[in-house]
């Protein structure tokens, strides 16, 4: 998420929105209609009822949050960010300076070949923009430099024709195609001369083992053809010639892998019906029945150095040095001669037909030394960017291809609208962080060539890209491309913003119908907070209307007990929690993207529930899915969190660079950014969360120090500093607090009765010293599944106790044994010496679900209380329950709490003659249970 914006950001946003560039592109339909409404914005909305603090006004202070973001901010100074531009700086031709790329989803051999990289790249940048707005060290305002700088030059290399990447050569320079560069030399027409003997002479340095990447490829198309691979199905150089395809080939085929990293001389001669292949001066191959020589082919439209006719086939991938071309084949004795020395200075000197030394370090061309002017050229094989302010790590072919695409298949396009987001989404923060001009550049170009694209396209076309699975997933995108014209002005980009509009989701949404049932979670939900930013821009209510009723349809239909949702990143029916528990629930993207659309409805209706949920899924499942362990390589956050009994968490997902370790880098570095609020009009200040941290109130001179342990401790204190202000003090009362909410100013007690799930106001004129003390009680409960009420969650205030236990099978655990007079559950349970939060329970111990640790765990269990006990007291009788599940004890302690045990042996009277009278429960079962309870001895 982007830090909230400030004031610095609103007078540059209005500035820059004065000075905003006219309309320049020519649009139809939705989009020519928004480019006509559109109106610069202001940059908090004016919709904001309630508006959200800068992350650098608000200091974390010691505690869990604190903690976890230090190991992470330990990540983000120690981690070579060279090797996350790696993929940018191969994209575009440019050296990479040895750096290795991540791997996982960041590299060509990851999942998918690589089609989402350069996501990870846009989260580091968040992240690190959070790091410096959060902490102010120079040392990630440095490493964003860099970055930005890198990506510049990126951009600026794929605005232009492909430049030659010179590199040590064998004999001198050579000419270099980085991998991931998809780049090649395209030689004229009459390389070949139509000669009927040849010699084909080349050193190389392959830098990649794939298979079928062609050394030289010469043929019309995949019937004639003639070519040299570095290596074949079998890892090693094959030459081939055909006028009839893959079945007519006359090849020659080596006997050893050639060396990566090491330069090779590869030649071929063809004469007299004899074919040679030598390797390192040495024949590995001979055929004497080979009859197809240049001359059967004629002239040929593709000869490429690097490239394949075949397009599957991958790119070459290492350097060239001399390439030469005889119209005779060379002896053994010539080719042995080139193993030593430049083809000029042996016997059989520069090839006649061609010969290039690509001794250039600079342009994108390579001269001819034979004599005939055969000039080469350096060219991509998906030519070049649309419009100059594309930038990405990766061709624009996945963008094109999804154009025009109706099924999913993410080994061709994996959502490359996510991505882009992705990257624009960390070059906003990145100036966002520090006003670095350039930042700000990327981010208005990357808008303004997607509009290029997008605005041609007809509205059918947009509606069936964005309803594809994975392929048209395009994440949080209209959140920024808004964020962004709210800096801008620019018509184009609220323009731009609309194209994603997504009218089927939007539509069932705004009408409450709910169409989750089969969609990818991750998907969807940024969408909306998206959506939400539209309201903002355009006053349109079904945005608005759509993203409340969606939040509806999750919280609490599909959000299990730690705040995630998503089985297997889909959300199944409605109300189905128990039916889906497995070892790939709630992923982390979804906690956090949840996050951010709670936090944005909570900034136009300040309804509590929203800050409720919010920190239910911060306290539980974004603390827990960060590791409590320190890593340079890695972030060690989870993508999926499984429920399933016994699961050990995965903090090293996949294959790595995941789209849950890029949103966990960001929520490590974000953990304040939700604690206070204020609204719009300065009147109030919203406490939202409990958590050690400093708010600096620069609009009203005030600052607030909240101190506590919580959630080790049930409470906190604030005290005030700085200027006398008056404004209300609006404290959000947990729906959890249901033991009592105290507060007192100065020590005196606050009037009123606060109520869970609500915000309890206190309205004074602050001054100097002021100290406000709350206590909250916790107390134990249980959270039962919507679709089995015996699986049960435990939670102790805001926080989920998981069970550490290695067994496969739910835990069998009673709750009502030694349940007090209020109701609360916790005396059933065991305290741990010296752990706080920890609690042993039937042999097992009970611990925060925050605690990033690798133990097997049990987040819910089984209900079973097979007998009534009550006050410890057993009183033999066989807890009986009704066909709903609803057991006898249920009923009992559904009266909680009790005022004395009087009232509670009343309750139990009461109970047992409703279920005698019912046949549920026999006479003397009865009065055995009505004895018990009037014998035993409860805690308060």
């Amino acid at each position: 998420m982007a830090p909230p914006l400030s004031r610095r950001f609103l007078l540059r946003a209005a500035a820059l929105a004065a000075t905003a560039p006219a309309i320049s592109h020519t649009a139809t339909g939705r989009a020519a209609a928004a480019v006509q409404e559109a109106q610069a914005v202001t940059a908090v909305p004016t919709a904001w009822s309630v508006q959200p603090f800068a992350l650098d006004d608000v200091a974390l202070r010691p505690g869990i949050f604190a903690d976890k973001r230090q190991l992470m901010l330990d990540h983000a100074r120690g981690y070579d960010v060279n090797r996350l531009l790696q993929v940018f700086r191969a994209n575009a031709g440019l050296a990479t300076g040895g750096a290795v790329a991540p791997g996982g989803w960041e590299g060509l051999d990851g999942e998918a070949n690589g089609n989402l990289r350069g996501h990870y790249t846009g989260h580091f940048l968040t992240m690190l923009a959070q790091a410096y707005a959060g902490t102010g060290e120079q040392v990630f305002t440095d490493r964003i430099g860099t970055m930005i700088g890198a990506l510049t030059e990126v951009r600026a290399a794929l605005r232009g024709d492909p430049a030659v990447l010179s590199v040590a050569g064998r004999f001198g320079t050579a000419a270099e195609n980085v991998r991931g560069s998809y780049r090649y030399v395209d030689l004229p027409a009459a390389v070949l001369g139509g000669a009927p003997a040849i010699t084909l002479s080349a050193w190389v340095k392959p830098t990649h083992d794939a298979n079928w990447a062609r050394v030289f490829d010469f043929g019309d198309n995949n019937t004639r053809y003639l070519y040299l691979t570095a290596r074949n199905a079998n890892g090693v150089p094959r030459f081939a010639v055909t006028t009839g395809g893959p079945g007519g080939e006359q090849g020659l085929d080596g006997t050893a892998a050639l060396p990566l990293g090491r330069w090779s001389h590869l030649a071929v001669t063809i004469g007299g019906g004899t074919g040679t292949l030598y390797v390192n001066g040495s024949a590995v191959a001979r055929n004497t029945a080979m009859t197809l020589t240049p001359a059967a082919l004629g002239t040929l439209a593709n000869n490429w150095l690097g490239r394949s006719n075949f397009a599957a086939d991958p790119v070459f991938a290492g350097a060239y040095d001399e390439f030469n071309v005889w119209s005779r084949a060379l002896s053994a004795a010539e080719i042995t001669e080139l193993q030593g020395a430049r083809a000029a200075e042996v016997s059989a000197g520069r090839g006649d037909l061609a010969s290039y030394a690509f001794d250039e370090t600079s342009g994108g061309t390579f001269a001819d030394a034979s004599g005939r002017g055969l000039a080469a050229t350096l060219r991509r094989t998906w030519g070049g960017p649309s419009h100059p302010g594309f930038l990405a790590a990766y061709p624009e072919t996945q963008f094109i291809d999804l154009e025009s695409r109706t099924t999913s298949d993410y080994t061709k396009v994996w959502a490359p609208y996510y991505t882009a987001h992705k990257i624009l989404r960390g070059v906003l923060d990145a100036y966002l962080a520090t006003e670095d001009a350039r930042a700000l550049d990327l981010a208005s170009g990357m808008c303004d060539w997607m509009y290029s694209r997008l605005s041609k396209l007809p509205e059918a076309t947009l509606q069936r890209m964005w309803g594809l699975f994975s392929s048209g997933e395009f994440g949080g995108i209209v959140e920024a491309v808004c964020d962004l014209h709210s800096i801008t002005g620019k018509a184009e980009h609220l323009a731009l913003a609309r194209l994603f509009d997504l009218d089927r989701l939007i539509d069932s949404c705004a009408a409450d119908t709910d169409i989750l049932d089969g969609l990818h979670a991750n998907q969807h939900i940024p969408i909306f907070t998206g959506y939400l930013r539209l309201y903002d821009a355009t006053g349109e209510a079904r945005y608005l209307d759509a993203a409340r009723n969606f939040w509806g349809m999750v919280v609490p239909h599909r959000m299990y007990g730690i705040g995630g949702t998503s089985t297997a990143e889909f959300w199944k029916a409605r109300g189905v929690i128990a039916g889906t528990i497995s070892d790939t629930d709630a992923e982390t993207c979804c906690a956090y993207n949840m996050l951010k659309l709670s936090r944005t409805l909570f900034f136009h209706e300040q309804r509590p529930q929203y800050m409720d949920y919010y920190e239910r899924a911060l306290y539980n499942q974004v603390l827990g899915s960060k590791q409590d362990k320190a890593d340079a390589e890695k972030p060690l956050v989870t993508y999926f969190i499984g429920l399933t009994p016994g699961h050990v968490r995965d903090y090293t997902p996949k294959q790595g660079t995941t789209c849950c370790e890029g949103t966990g880098m960001e929520s490590a570095t974000k953990y304040q950014d939700s604690v206070y609020f204020k609204a719009a009009d300065g009147s109030a200040l919203y406490v939202n969360l409990y958590s050690p941290s400093q708010l600096i109130w620069a609009d009203e001179g005030v600052t607030v120090t909240q101190t506590t342990s919580f959630p080790r401790e049930q409470g906190t204190t604030l005290t005030f500093g700085g200027a006398v202000s008056a404004f209300a003090l609006r404290l959000r009362v947990p729906s959890w607090a249901t033991d009592g909410f105290r507060v007192t100013v100065n020590g005196s007690a606050v009037s009123g009765t606060p109520v869970p799930g609500s915000y309890f106001t206190v309205s004074r004129t602050w001054r100097n010293g002021d100290t406000v003390k709350i206590s909250m009680p916790f107390r134990l409960r249980v959270e039962k599944a919507l679709d089995d009420r015996s699986l049960q969650s435990l939670f102790y205030g805001p926080i989920n106790l998981v069970g550490r236990n290695s067994a496969t099978s739910h835990l069998q655990l009673g709750l009502y044994r030694n349940a007090g007079l209020s109701g609360n559950l916790l005396p059933s349970l065991t305290p741990v010496s010296g752990k706080p939060l920890h609690f042993t329970l039937g042999g097992t111990e009970f611990a925060p679900f925050f605690e990033g640790t690798e133990d097997p765990t049990h987040a819910y269990f089984r209900r079973s209380e097979p007998r009534v006990i009550l006050g410890n007291s057993d009183s033999g009788v066989t807890n009986p329950a009704k066909a709903d599940g609803t057991t006898l004890l249920d009923e009992i302690w559904a009266g909680a709490p009790f005022a004395g045990k009087g009232a509670l042996v009343s309750r139990v009277r009461s109970t047992v003659n409703a279920w005698v009278s019912a046949g549920l429960l026999g006479q003397t079962d009865g009065q055995t249970v009505i004895r018990t309870a009037q014998q035993a001895t409860y805690a308060p």
